[in-house]
């Protein structure tokens, strides 16, 4: 097994092509027989089973891939939402030589099906028409399970952000309760995270190649089963990394670990303990050090010993300083490898730059899939995150290096679009990623960056390390806004306004240029206490986005408005909290259509809050102060309803909370009031009995005695 430190990247597009390569480039990947036999294809080397529609466009994840192993020489088939009740669905593209690909989709399955409140949803925005039910819950185990099935010899591989989330042992929110790794689960060979372009093209030259499935340990960005430690490995307990213990701050990035005096009874007998020198850290046995988790077992029956998981999994996520990770799932353990080497400004091009036909598969018709209405006139312009936001799963996909593509490619792709999409009317809807405005961000030395370990470069503060120079993304703007045939380019990706006030100028170009009415940002809450459990700024930052943004509208003569978004629920709020932000959102008018409560995503630091009950940016113990975790049905409910205290709906409720509170003096009939003393009309009955609750509504108007309906949009904005 190769050391981490040791293990190079070589060029995505530097392998020697598959001799497969001569069948050139198909128009679209196939999905049937027929197909193939129409492109000379008697085998695929390769089949993705994906739980979306096949739309051959980059922003779908088995598109990317299959292209780019397309790219590779290899012959690649897709099987799209499979009938999963029997193993037939999966056998009807034969047997591939290489290997299956499985993954749920663009989203985790059981996110994709559940609400927040783990009511089933009634649209899935990657199937045809929108329909729901065309994938299983947990649907990378039920596809694995059903490819073995049709092939029992063939090996499994899986990925996408449902398996990136679930690699090691964690908590799962639909069943209560902490499950194992979803490579045990799946009984597959072999699991992908994060991006997976470079793991997936090594793999499938490798196995080309006459490797065994087996043999492929030791590949950044995988996790696979281990029957013991490699020779020449050290072990080193978690425990002495973050011991659980007293509350104490976060520590300090570039310290390094603390001699450990005693070996953790964890450890097995036959394993080593290393013992680090705090100042003289030697690199070559660091390298082959593997950090041990605490057990399945272990976790699953303690909170805190899961906390204590999810911190060192978190602190072991840098590419530039990870090390592999170790954990015990009953007589079998898996080794969690590194993150891969970030793709290149060449690479990200060369892989955006793919022969996309960016329509659906013909098989669909006229269908529309939601999912591709909305981004087919996109552009992902990066990919990862350093906001670090507790309850996000980006960061722990796609992790915290900036990867952008040159302006080159991005024209090209705008100019794509723009020759070749049947319904292109000259908008694109977003140039974007992740986020609105990382682009080309990094820290400004890459020795730094290398050796971080801190969550975020943005909270508290931003980091003085952090280049912050938006002019490479005004440049792209000012230069895709002025390709012939481009009327508007709207920015939808979700805005940073913290690292968006450093620079004015970005500012006032996005406002003049990019804005089409409404600006949605995400301050998620107002409080201070919830606003420290997401990793969040304060509202000061707020501010001051806002007065730049309400200059600079006035500037350009355009009456343009912010929409902003809070989360409830969320760990560490309190009922005082959301009624906090329900005064703010009052006092400034703004009044919510829809809410989001937080969901507990696999592997994220704020589920290993709601599951310990602590605040897990910190060191944890049994000791340790509990936090605010609103978890039950009735409390997440009043959180929503405070984000919604317009809504008639509520008001009983609320003045029941509100009372409970000691906040009579806010129940009220006149505008100084939160909620009123009495029920309108047609909403004396509990929800859902009378017609007028099936209508949204942004309040009451004092002087008629009448509800008011709310227009499309997310948000009203109202007079102050």
């Amino acid at each position: 097994m190769m050391s981490p430190d040791t293990q190079t990247a070589p060029n995505l597009f530097s392998y020697r092509k598959y001799w497969a390569q001569r069948f050139g480039v198909a128009p679209v990947l196939p999905m049937s027989r027929n197909e193939m036999d129409e492109l000379g294809w008697d085998t695929c080397d390769v089949i993705l089973v994906t739980g979306d529609a096949y739309i051959d466009h980059p922003s779908f994840g088995m598109a990317l891939i299959g292209r780019l192993l397309e790219a590779q020489g290899f012959r690649v088939g897709i099987i799209s939402q499979p009938d999963w009740t029997s193993a037939k669905a999966f056998a009807k593209l034969g047997r591939p030589n290489l290997f299956f690909g499985v993954t749920g989709g663009n989203m985790d399955s059981m996110v994709n099906r559940y609400t927040s409140d783990k009511k089933i949803r009634s649209n899935d925005a990657y199937t045809p028409n929108g329909a729901s039910g065309k994938r299983p819950d947990r649907a990378v185990n039920v596809y694995s399970h059903r490819c073995r099935e049709a092939f029992k010899d063939v090996p499994i591989i899986i990925g996408g952000i449902e398996a990136s989330l679930r690699r090691i042992a964690h908590y799962d929110y639909w069943s209560d309760k902490v499950r194992k790794s979803v490579l045990l689960d799946s009984k597959a060979d072999l699991l992908v995270y994060g991006n997976a372009e470079r793991q997936v093209v090594e793999i499938a030259h490798r196995l080309a190649n006459g490797e065994a499935i087996s043999e492929l340990t030791g590949i950044r960005g995988t996790v696979h089963f281990v029957k013991q430690i490699p020779k020449g490995w050290t072990v080193k307990d978690s425990t002495s990394l973050d011991k659980p213990g007293a509350l104490s701050p976060i520590a300090d990035p570039y310290q390094m670990e603390s001699d450990c005096d005693k070996k953790p009874e964890s450890l097995s007998a036959n394993e080593n303990i290393i013992r680090f020198d705090r100042h003289l850290l030697a690199k070559a046995q660091r390298a082959l050090t593997v950090i041990r988790l605490p057990a399945y077992e272990a976790v699953a029956d303690d909170a805190i010993l899961y906390a204590h998981a999810s911190r060192v999994m978190h602190g072991e996520t840098n590419p530039g300083n990870a090390r592999p990770l170790i954990q015990q799932h009953g007589t079998r353990q898996i080794w969690v490898n590194p993150p891969p080497i970030p793709l290149t400004t060449k690479e990200m091009d060369g892989v955006y730059d793919l022969p996309y036909s960016r329509v659906p598969h013909k098989d669909y018709g006229n269908a529309n899939v939601p999912a591709f209405e909305m981004i087919q006139h996109s552009v992902n312009i990066m990919r990862g995150c350093f906001g670090g936001c507790t309850f996000c799963s980006i960061t722990e996909h796609e992790g915290r290096i900036i990867q952008s593509r040159s302006e080159d490619s991005i024209i090209k792709e705008i100019e794509a679009i723009r020759d070749t999409s049947p319904n292109f009317t000259g908008h694109i809807s977003d140039l974007g990623g992740p986020t609105a405005n990382m682009y080309r961000l990094a820290c400004k030395d890459p020795k730094i960056e290398s050796a971080c370990r801190l969550p975020s470069c943005v909270f508290p503060g931003i980091c003085p390390n952090l280049n912050t120079d938006h002019s490479s993304l005004i440049k792209l703007y000012k230069r895709a806004r002025a390709l012939p045939g481009i009327k508007k380019i709207f920015i939808a990706s979700g805005l940073r306004y913290d690292l968006a006030v450093t620079s004015p100028e970005y500012v006032k170009e996005l406002v003049t240029h990019h804005v089409g009415g409404y600006l949605k940002i995400a301050p998620e809450h107002t409080e201070q206490g919830p606003l420290s459990k997401m990793m969040k700024p304060g509202m000061g930052s707020y501010d001051r986005f806002k007065e730049m943004f309400d200059k600079y509208s006035k500037e350009a003569g355009k009456e343009q408005y912010l929409i902003p978004y809070f989360i409830a629920a969320h760990p560490g709020t309190t009922d005082n909290d959301m009624l906090n932000l329900a005064l703010w959102l009052k006092r400034n008018g703004f009044r919510a259509d829809q809410v989001q409560a937080f969901l507990p995503s696999p592997m994220a630091i704020a589920t290993a809050m709601y599951h310990s009950g602590k605040d897990t940016l910190r060191k944890v113990s049994r000791k340790a102060e509990s936090i605010a975790i609103p978890k039950g049905e009735k409390q997440r409910r009043l959180h929503k309803a405070f984000l919604r205290y317009h809504d008639p709906k509520n008001w009983s409720l609320l003045r029941v909370a509100l009372k409970d509170m000691g906040r009579s003096d806010l129940i009220g009939n006149g505008k100084h009031h939160l909620i009123p003393t009495f029920q309108p009309k047609g909403f004396e009955d509990a929800p859902g009995k009378t017609q007028a609750f099936k209508t949204k509504y942004t309040g009451f108007d004092y002087k008629t005695g009448t509800v008011k309906k709310a227009p499309p949009g997310n948000f009203v904005k109202g007079k102050k």
